[in-house]
């Protein structure tokens, strides 16, 4: 039987642009922080995994896990980097999780990191389409907001979601955010501030997207027989990961991402859980639409409905089902490799009941949902601090 696996520690950068700090700064930075939060030091460190989406393009590096290795003093450890766009940070703890897993280490950091600025944005944005499909939509000229803006007016279609409802998931991720001193946008936006922003791909406006940003995160994970020796682990009941066609034309449905509803399920068989016994998520809000359909997706609500659970305010602290509690990837920002990970961190803090003013009271069990792309890739996880 597989040995149980915990975070033991964790922390990430202020997310947003650093213009006087490299990717290796941000990573040695991040995994510094986690390292001390673990009460460990880096010779305990037996393996690690970074996920990074595109390095070589942002910045011109490749060969970033054998740099990460190299800057954090951990050589000569195995290091290895792990792509899946958006979810790169997700594919890396999961990479941990099993190595643990496998009996082979008790001691293995999770990391992420992306520099994401030192490029023109619409280079960036080139770039980030490289996890869509080159030859069926990046040729012709799509976008990822172009993608979500299909999606986004195929959900009102099909279920008359508003764009009010839309905008309403960033009014919520941005309170939440203005509580947390590491976002990128520490401040509150209104419901009229979304609605009149810029027009970025009809029906998605500015406010409706998450930015471009600089950032790492890194979890250090630990095996049962290391973890119950302590402080406050925090336990994994589950990680199960799913893919689906990369390119929209494929796909089943625009209105949900199977690979999430996979990835979901096995992760709750996993737990022996259901979306009722889950105290709060972590949702991929890079557009928001995605928040609406992954609130669906997750089982948090019915398919079509989840425009009316954000206008109901469920998804707000204190309420049904609180989502983004620390601000999201709209809020805090999205540096694409290290989004997955810093997901599990703000997990870790709301169940180690350390999230000051945002804290969700008696939170238990909570849930991370890491997508790659149009959702190409969904990688779910679950936490416990029991």
């Amino acid at each position: 039987m597989a040995t149980k696996v915990a975070v033991i520690g964790g922390a990430y950068t202020k997310f947003g642009e650093h213009w006087d700090k490299s990717l290796r700064d941000l990573s040695v930075e991040a995994g510094a922080l986690a390292l001390a939060d673990a009460k460990l030091e880096g010779k305990d460190v037996q393996s690690l995994y970074i996920g990074n989406m595109s390095a070589g393009k942002f910045i011109g590096q490749e060969h970033l896990a054998a740099l990460a290795a190299e800057q954090a003093g951990l050589n000569p450890i195995p290091a290895t980097r792990c792509e899946g766009a958006c979810a790169s940070g997700a594919l890396a703890f999961r990479k941990a999780i099993m190595a643990i897993e496998s009996g082979r280490y008790d001691i293995v950091i999770a990391a992420g990191a992306e520099k994401m600025t030192d490029i023109k944005g619409e280079v960036a944005v080139s770039t980030l389409m490289g996890a869509g499909d080159q030859e069926w939509e990046s040729a012709i000229g799509l976008t990822f907001a172009g993608l979500y803006a299909l999606i986004a007016r195929a959900h009102m279609s099909q279920f008359g979601t508003t764009r009010e409802q839309m905008a309403l998931v960033s009014v919520n991720n941005h309170k939440n955010a203005a509580k947390n001193p590491k976002a990128q946008f520490p401040f509150e936006v209104s419901l009229e501030d979304v609605l009149t922003s810029s027009l970025i791909a009809d029906p998605l406006r500015l406010l409706d997207c998450s930015p471009i940003t600089d950032g790492s995160a890194a979890v250090v994970l630990a095996s049962e027989k290391i973890a119950k020796q302590m402080d406050n682990p925090i336990w994994i009941s589950s990680c199960e990961q799913a893919s689906d066609t990369l390119s929209l034309h494929d796909r089943k449905s625009l209105t949900e991402m199977n690979a999430t509803k996979v990835a979901v399920k096995l992760a709750y068989q996993q737990a022996g859980l259901s979306p009722e016994k889950i105290d709060l998520a972590e949702v991929h809000d890079c557009f928001s639409i995605n928040e609406i359909i992954a609130v669906e997706d997750l089982g948090f609500c019915k398919k079509g409905e989840g425009g009316k659970f954000v206008e109901q305010g469920k998804i707000a602290i204190g309420n049904e089902k609180p989502i983004n509690t620390m601000g999201g990837l709209k809020g805090i920002g999205h540096p694409v490799g290290a989004t997955g990970i810093r997901q599990i961190i703000d997990l870790m803090t709301q169940l180690r009941g350390k999230a000051g003013p945002l804290q969700v009271n008696g939170a238990k069990k909570g849930l991370a949902l890491n997508v790659g792309g149009s959702g190409a890739t969904s990688v779910v996880s679950i936490l416990s601090n029991e």
